[in-house]
Formats: structure tokens, C-alpha cells, sequence
């Protein structure tokens, strides 16, 4: 008798166990998030969590939180249970960067034309898919079945790989040919860039920083595109709109990546979430001391998002930054193209 083909769920756990037994996954190694899983073996988000929850179930994988899920160490089992603490955002200077082992043997690329953009491409495929947190050389050198002694010929560490990472992510902008004439159209059209990119890279927007920023031209050529059409500000002025706006669109897009890193550590994206929510929320609203949320009840979920948030309060700082400069140009200015 002819047997059945195994469940979708059923291929992918032995496909991961098969990665954690010849060693390509290694005891305390992020495994493939939610998401990730559905991006590769193309399934749902529901056969995606179920996989995840049958490695949990047979002890090869844990739950670690503030780092995801984890191949299971059988050797440290005595740890599963110690309470760890969640850190939202690491201090980039409290990283401990990966040291490049100055005098180990260089591993040949096999052959296969690694370069500094092969790798560059495959780490940006990594964050994009299970944030910063799940990035490593170790991590990147396993997309090419190879070991990170292999990456450390082309990057230096992985301080040096994520910085690249984000001078290719701002080559992906296009500029809009031609260009918006008025300025505040201009300012508007370079912050929905940005939004965009940070769609595309949820993890960028969280490394970008205001007070301690990175040497990257492409970067700063887009904020410079964005602000071109400004006129009459001093320059001290100037940079104070520009920094605002992107401080704007950076605080907003920075939720992007908790969002993965919340679906990455429970399992459950957002609509789930917040569907495994709505009674609570139910029973605190039912008090009448909160009518103005109150007054969202029986909304279509998406009337509130990030998007929406981004348009409004994009629309608000524009406003200001309009009254600045009509005030500056004495009245004359409207900042639109007629």
C-alpha cells in the first residue's frame, strides 16, 4: 500500500533537524524564524508557527527571549529554564564586535567566486528576514556552506558587514526623474523614500543613528536630495529640518522591526496578536474610563497601523515646517507647486 506524502509542516521539521545534525545549525544558533519559513518553503504563517512549535515540543529547539528560537543545547539542558532578560535594542557600543582572527589559516571560497557583494547580498537576505539579532558571520558563511573563516577575507568583522549592508540598502533608492519642484513636495517625497526602504529592510532604520551617525554618502545623498529645494534657512537651520524629518520617519519605521522581533520570539504575527488580544482589551474598555479608545470599537483593523501613522504624522510636520518657512520668506512662500 502506497504510503502518504508527510504533511507540508512534517517536511520542513525534518528539513530543519536534518540542517542541526550535519552541524549547519549549531547548539544555541538562531533557526529559521516564522517568517522566514514562510518565505522559503512557501507556507502559511499557521504552518510556519506549527513547525516551530513541534521542534519546541521535541526538545531541539528553545525559546530564548530576547533572541528567538534556538537550536537546543543537549549538553547545557540544565539551562532551559533560567530567566534571561529581554533587551529591545542593544547599545551599538556595548556590542562586543566579532574580532577578525588575525592569524588563523585562510579558508578557501571553494571555488565558488565569493566576493564582497556575494556576501553583502546574502547577509541583507538574513536581516531582512530575521532582524540584526539573527545576523552573524557564522550565519551568512551557512548560506554558501561554508564557515565564517571564508567571509573574514573579504569583510573585516561583522561591524564592517552590517555598514555595508547599509550603504547597498540606500543604492536601492531610486530618485524620481524629475524631481518635485516646490519644497515641501520635495521634503514629502524624500521622507516616503526613506518609509519605503525601511519597508523593504525593517532592521536599517533601527541601526541608522542621529547622534552618533556612520560615514555613508548614499545615505547622505538622499537626505541631501530631499532638502534641495529649501530656500532661505541658514544652515544651522537647515540641518535641524532635515535631522527632524528624518528623525521622524526613523522612530516611526523603527516599529517595523520590533514587529519582526515580537513575531520572531511568540510566533504570531501581528493579526494574530492582536486577535489573541481583543478580550482583554475587551474587558479594560468595558469600564467606560477610556472613551476615546472606546470610541474605536467595531473600526476596521487597518484604520490604525504604521502606515497610517506615518501619513498623518507626516503630513502634521510638514505643516510646521511650512509656517517656518512662510515666516522666513515673509509670508510669500506656500511651498507647493502651483
Amino acid at each position: 500500500m502506497e504510503q502518504s506524502a508527510p504533511p507540508p509542516y512534517r517536511r520542513i521539521v525534518e528539513e530543519i533537524r536534518r540542517r542541526i545534525d550535519t552541524g549547519e545549525l549549531a547548539p544555541g544558533d538562531r533557526v529559521p524564524s516564522t517568517r522566514r519559513i514562510t518565505r522559503e518553503w512557501g507556507v502559511a504563517m499557521a504552518t510556519a508557527t506549527k513547525v516551530l512549535t513541534t521542534l519546541r515540543q521535541e526538545g531541539v529547539v528553545r525559546a530564548v527571549p530576547g533572541v528567538g528560537t534556538v537550536v537546543n543545547d543537549p549538553q547545557a539542558a540544565g539551562h532551559r529554564d533560567q530567566p534571561q532578560t529581554r533587551t529591545r535594542k542593544p547599545a551599538r557600543d556595548a556590542q562586543a564586535p566579532e574580532q577578525t582572527p588575525e592569524r588563523a589559516p585562510r579558508e578557501p571560497d571553494g571555488g565558488g567566486g565569493l566576493n564582497r557583494d556575494r556576501i553583502v547580498g546574502a547577509a541583507l537576505k538574513v536581516a531582512d528576514a530575521e532582524g540584526l539579532r539573527g545576523l552573524s558571520m557564522r550565519r551568512v558563511a551557512a548560506e554558501f556552506g561554508m564557515s565564517s573563516m571564508a567571509l573574514y577575507r573579504h569583510v573585516a568583522n561583522k561591524d564592517e558587514l552590517v555598514l555595508l549592508m547599509a550603504d547597498a540598502a540606500f543604492a536601492d533608492v531610486t530618485l524620481p526623474d524629475p524631481a518635485p519642484d516646490g519644497w515641501r513636495e520635495r521634503m514629502e517625497a524624500g521622507a516616503r523614500l526613506q518609509w519605503e526602504l525601511y519597508q523593504r529592510h525593517p532592521w536599517l532604520a533601527q541601526y541608522l543613528s542621529l547622534t552618533r551617525p556612520q560615514p555613508m554618502p548614499r545615505a547622505m545623498a538622499l537626505i541631501e536630495w530631499t532638502m534641495a529645494r529649501v530656500e532661505g534657512m541658514d544652515p544651522v537651520t537647515l540641518i535641524h529640518m532635515a535631522l527632524t524629518l528624518l528623525g521622524f520617519v526613523l522612530s516611526t519605521a523603527a516599529g517595523l522591526e520590533d514587529d519582526l522581533e515580537a513575531e520572531q520570539e511568540t510566533g504570531m504575527d501581528q493579526d494574530q496578536w492582536m486577535a489573541a488580544m481583543d478580550p482583554v482589551f475587551e474587558g479594560i474598555l468595558a469600564s467606560g474610563s477610556y472613551p476615546m479608545y472606546a470610541g474605536m470599537s467595531g473600526t476596521d483593523d487597518e484604520t490604525v497601523n504604521l502606515g497610517t501613522l506615518f501619513d498623518f504624522g507626516l503630513e502634521r510636520l510638514l505643516d510646521g515646517m511650512e509656517v517656518l518657512v512662510e515666516r522666513r520668506a515673509g509670508g510669500r512662500a506656500t511651498g507647493r507647486t502651483p
